[in-house]
């Protein structure tokens, strides 16, 4: 199985499933045990599928949003912290790739260690800090050495970070007062990684603590800065609710075989055939194709814009990340109320369905954020309009 031998999303799709099917009989232990999916990475890095989202200028496929989103959605049918954990990665490099800002050279170094393997992740959020997304400053920091950069800090929610060849670590510039991204390879002296991740969702994302004692890094590894209100429209974030829409499809894939199989004495057949499981899986039809129809349609919109227009998608993606991640709470809530008390089994993989999608509530951005960008967006549309009236 190799996704760089292909030429179509109906290819990709195929080899994605067959993974998908594999990485689910995995699931269950990595769970258990709260562990890393070494095997899955390693499956996905030798298929070639960690390459997809690379620019074509480099010898990588740039699949468009919508593909890796299509892509992400059956991965997360086999394993939901397998394909949230590798969409960090499959979406960072899109960003990069569509945003294009690096210096040339760095870019092109990166990208073709990706194309050998290379896995990279950015590493934002911080303890005193919460969410970047909510604006704190960030606590770590960054000091000039002649032509280097010293860096110290701790972040936190590195997902992927067992595994990562990069970290693209955001930081203040002390002497500066500003935010700027370093590429931070895993080889440099003074990183580790803290193994702290406890949680009782995504337990194999890997989401441990990064930390970073007198880091150096070369000049050139100051790739981006961040300053205030540059945030940009992030298409590539969909990969969180295509993750969630998976795992709520796999829900709902077990109620109905569950609903096939089960037949207590009580009743002459299964108990697929009871009108109340089939408004309940009907219900769950619903949810997923409403999801599914959105998810979709904003992905093809972000593809087929040009960047001006794609500035003015936020209040979109973020509706989309919100709507879909909800309907997969709903979806997984409706399938354990079809399978009952056996849904909450610890071999049942509805228990881990449950836990997983209640995390998409604190992936970015959160319910709270959009619901205020959205209202900002109606009032300033509407104000608009009425001077113009």
């Amino acid at each position: 199985m190799d996704f760089r031998h292909t030429s179509t999303i109906e290819e990709r799709l195929q080899i994605m499933q067959k993974l998908a099917d594999t990485f689910r009989h995995r699931a269950e232990r990595v769970d258990r045990e709260g562990s890393f999916p070494y095997e899955n990475i390693a499956e996905l890095r030798s298929s070639g599928y960690t390459s997809l989202t690379t620019p074509r200028l480099y010898g990588g496929q740039e699949i468009s949003l919508y593909e890796m989103v299509r892509l992400q959605e059956v991965l997360a049918t086999g394993d939901g912290s397998t394909s949230l954990a590798i969409g960090w990665h499959v979406g960072t490099m899109k960003n990069l790739c569509e945003k294009n800002e690096w210096d040339e050279e760095v870019f092109r170094r990166l990208c073709e260690d990706v194309l050998g393997g290379a896995l990279i992740n950015g590493a934002a959020t911080e303890p005193a800090t919460g969410s970047p997304t909510r604006g704190g400053m960030f606590q770590t920091k960054a000091v000039r050495s002649g032509d280097a950069w010293i860096i110290d800090g701790r972040k936190t929610f590195t997902t992927l970070s067992p595994v990562l060849d990069y970290f693209l670590v955001n930081v203040t510039v002390e002497d500066q007062g500003r935010a700027a991204s370093f590429l931070v390879p895993r080889s440099s002296e003074g990183l580790r990684i803290e193994e702290t991740w406890d949680s009782v969702a995504m337990r194999g994302t890997g989401s441990h603590d990064l930390i970073l004692d007198g880091v150096r890094v070369h000049d050139t590894h100051l790739v981006e800065w961040l300053d205030a209100g540059s945030r940009r429209a992030s298409g590539w974030l969909l990969h969180i609710p295509a993750c969630y829409l998976g795992i709520a499809q796999a829900a709902q894939s077990y109620a109905i075989q569950f609903a096939h199989d089960y037949k207590p004495n009580s009743l002459k057949g299964a108990i697929i055939e009871l009108p109340n499981v089939q408004t309940k899986i009907g219900e769950m039809e619903l949810e997923l194709m409403r999801a599914r129809e959105y998810l979709y349609a904003i992905a093809k919109r972000w593809d087929e814009s040009d960047d001006t227009t794609r500035q003015t998608m936020r209040p979109a993606l973020g509706a989309v990340k919100m709507t879909v991640t909800n309907a997969a709470l709903k979806v997984v809530d409706t399938a354990m109320r079809v399978v009952g008390a056996h849904s909450l089994s610890l071999s049942n993989p509805l228990q881990r369905y449950y836990r997983d999608v209640r995390a998409g509530l604190h992936n970015p951005p959160m319910d709270d954020m959009t619901i205020q960008l959205l209202a900002r967006t109606a009032i300033t549309r509407e104000t608009v309009d009425g001077m113009r009236a």
